[in-house]
């Protein structure tokens, strides 16, 4: 009886030692999640803001390529429908996405147009990473 004292501690030790490192695995997987969760959230706003410019497009057909901007161009500022639209809508891109900024190219003989939306992706601590997030769409009008 005497040869078998502690046995019983190494046991519980070495129970808490993998219970510890499998915790710590699920806690590094939820924080995986909940960022892939949020690249997932700011894609569909992109998908969203995208579709939504191409409505204005498509309510103002006549005036299609006036709807063309390039990509970290200033916000058109004038009277007319097309500028109205593009500036609230690179306004709405700076609202609902971080870092983000908006390029749509109209192509009024083809009838096609290409949206192109980015942004900065976050990191697990929610600051601003390297990746970029981007989104493109064309469609025809």
């Amino acid at each position: 009886m005497n040869k078998q004292q502690g046995a019983g501690l190494i046991e519980v030790l070495v129970t808490v030692l993998i219970l510890g490192t499998s915790l710590l695995a699920l806690a590094a997987l939820q924080s995986k999640s909940l960022q892939y969760n949020h690249s997932a959230y700011l894609r569909s706003q992109a998908n969203i803001l995208a579709y939504d410019i191409l409505d204005r497009v498509r309510i103002n057909r006549a005036n299609m390529s006036a709807y063309s901007l390039a990509m970290a161009a200033d916000k058109p500022s004038g009277g007319t429908t097309a500028q109205t639209d593009m500036s609230e809508w690179l306004t709405n891109i700076e609202t609902m996405l971080p870092g983000a900024d908006g390029s749509v190219t109209c192509v009024e003989a083809s009838g096609l147009c290409t949206v192109t939306v980015q942004w900065s992706e976050q990191n697990s601590s929610g600051e601003a990473s390297e990746d970029q997030g981007s989104f493109v769409y064309t469609t025809r009008i």
